[in-house]
């Protein structure tokens, strides 16, 4: 399982990462203190806009990979 920390801080924000998050075939959660989140869900992602929140996931995918890299927490 692979892991990477972000954070979205606008609804465009939210929209990219759901819709990369949609075109992959494995599942995505996003994980926010004991808050377990299916990451293609659009109502579930901005429940968490603003919070730094752990991606896991199982899969490559290029495209998803590099829109988390552009919302990594360092």
């Amino acid at each position: 399982m692979k892991e990477c920390m972000i954070r979205l801080n606008k609804a465009n924000d939210v929209e990219e990462f759901v819709r990369a998050a949609q075109r992959c075939e494995f599942e995505i959660h996003l994980i926010y203190q004991h808050l377990f989140i299916d990451g293609k869900s659009i109502l579930g992602v901005f429940a968490l806009l603003t919070k730094d929140m752990t991606v896991a996931y199982l899969g490559e995918d290029p495209i998803f990979e590099r829109v988390l890299q552009k919302y990594a927490v360092a």
